[in-house]
């Protein structure tokens, strides 16, 4: 789709949306909205420009069929590189995509479905699934992930909850599908996406059995209601000035209330399979903290750019001064830091033996996402310190248009003689926009505990890391003669192995590889 035909397409849908307190008639005519279905947009204008081509699109060969790399299932280590150059891209230009939550989440559901089939000597679920892949990637269809339980009280599991609507959960099984209650948060895109895919939000036990149910449900299925908060900062005039950023781009998180939802079979991916719900949240979750960290590769590409840009306003050059060429560096080296664990962890991806789609490494993609996670504060800090306290001390935009005041202001608040002050004033409030406002405020919460919080990523570092062979090679060096034990608990997690043929990009290889020349121009997407 075009992103024209993106928001037409929404048209056929007629969820139940609240946005302030008051139900929105129209999704595709809602201003509060808008900024986060342009975003959307976007995603979709990119992928039908030729230079794009080799990073928005994707061969499926399982159908022989180019898809959109935010609907793709991975499968090679090029797969993973070029999706992290996609996303890196989209979200230079948007802030936040939302679109690759999708791959994320199909990627995850491959893998969970293979597992029960091989574990049940069956080929229902995987059939389902790959059923619901060719569905959406025909469509080329906008998927919202509702993954994030409400969760109620945090010391409980799921069944133990005194309201079990805090959690998604299976009511009744019939010969026809499922019906689901309960209620997910921070449903990222909910009113402006064609479908929901449902997935738990963590490992459950055989008491959460009806908990542990993963599907596909149309955003406007009878019984759901999303309760959504504005999209960016919505409803400020182009001329105004301020929110420079986020009045074009940005995107709702919303909750969404399922009550009694019908899911038929061919929609349902597993209900009731407890003992692999882990499989998925794990699996989710490493694709989405890779991510992630092209995702704030491109939120840091606009601070660097913004940063100087300031700088220059400011009549100063960050490369003969160190008070600003040092606080530069630190944000170039931030944000081309945790991308490096990005690409490192595409490199050294391993290929599912049940699925046969490819993993990026989990311990690069937790370390980068725990960096940015933790680091985006410091982003805005240095982005703060080379721009100056004018991007939250100017005079608010509508004193541009005051002739009492606006010719004296342009005298007396122009810096470089060669850079007009509404120039200067631009980049103040861009950057403003980005870090010291409401959708700033937006941009650090949901780099720290988007794809889960920073403890859950050390976990996942601890749980992963090869701490044993390191253990191992200390022994050895010191003439211990100690033999691996896997009932010990420091040395049971052993180096995997590495620079394998099999998901490691052959060096010299490129990174983007050209399509086919018969799928050029637009061929079958």
């Amino acid at each position: 789709m075009s992103g024209q035909a993106y928001r037409e397409s929404l048209r056929g849908y007629r969820p139940q949306v609240f946005v302030d307190g008051r139900e929105v008639a129209s999704v595709a005519d809602e201003p509060a909205l808008r900024p986060g279905i342009q975003a959307l947009a976007y995603t979709y204008d990119y992928a039908l420009r030729a230079e794009f081509e080799p990073i928005a699109l994707a061969m499926q060969s399982s159908r022989n069929r180019v898809v959109s790399r935010m609907l793709h299932v991975d499968e090679s280590a090029g797969d993973l590189l070029n999706k992290l150059e996609a996303v890196r891209m989209l979200c230079q230009e948007t802030g936040c995509a939302q679109r690759y939550l999708a791959h994320d989440a199909l990627n995850g559901i491959a893998q969970v479905t293979a597992r029960i089939d091989d574990a049940k000597g069956t080929t229902e679920h995987r059939a389902r699934f790959e059923a619901y892949l060719a569905h959406v990637q025909d469509h080329d269809l906008a998927l919202g992930i509702a993954m994030t339980d409400a969760k109620g009280d945090r010391s409980r599991r799921p069944h133990q909850q005194a309201n079990p609507d805090s959690y998604v959960h299976v009511v009744e099984r019939n010969a026809r599908g499922i019906v689901l209650s309960g209620t997910k948060a921070i449903v990222t895109g909910a009113p402006y996406v064609h479908e929901f895919l449902v997935m738990p939000s963590r490992s459950m036990g055989a008491d959460d059995a009806d908990f542990a149910v993963c599907c596909a449900v149309r955003v406007d299925a009878p019984g759901i209601v999303i309760v959504a908060r504005p999209a960016g900062r919505p409803g400020e005039p182009l001329e105004h000035g301020d929110a420079p950023f986020s009045r074009k781009y940005g995107q709702s998180t919303a909750v969404v209330m399922f009550d009694r939802v019908f899911v038929p079979w061919e929609r349902v991916f597993y209900a009731g399979e407890w003992e692999h719900s882990q499989v998925l949240t794990y699996s989710y979750a490493t694709h989405h903290r890779h991510s992630c960290i092209a995702a704030r590769a491109g939120f840091g590409d606009l601070l660097i750019g913004a940063g100087a840009l300031m700088c220059e306003a400011n009549g100063l050059d960050p490369g003969a001064r160190s008070s600003l060429r040092d606080p530069m560096v630190e944000l170039i080296t931030i944000t081309e830091g945790f991308f490096a664990c990005g690409v490192a962890a595409s490199v050294y991806a391993e290929r599912d033996p049940h699925s046969g789609t490819f993993m990026p490494d989990p311990v690069f993609s937790n370390i980068g996402k725990l960096l940015l996670a933790t680091r985006i504060y410091d982003m805005h800090r240095l982005a703060h310190e080379v721009s100056g306290g004018l991007i939250v001390a100017l005079p608010g935009p509508d004193e541009d248009h005051n002739p009492a005041t606006a010719a004296r202001l342009s005298e007396v608040l122009q810096a470089a003689p060669d850079i007009a002050y509404d120039k200067r004033i631009q980049t103040a409030r861009f950057i403003e926009d980005l870090t010291a406002s409401y959708q700033g405020g937006w941009y650090s919460v949901i780099s720290l505990h988007g794809g889960g919080s920073p403890a859950a990523m050390k976990q996942e570092i601890w749980r992963n890391y090869p701490v044993g062979s390191k253990v191992e090679l200390v022994e050895r060096l010191l003439e211990r003669g100690v033999l691996h034990d896997d009932q010990r608990a420091i040395t049971g997690n052993r180096q995997p192995g590495k620079c394998c043929d099999s998901g490691c990009t052959t060096p010299g290889s490129a990174v983007m590889v050209p399509l086919p020349a018969s799928r050029k121009g637009g061929a079958a997407r």
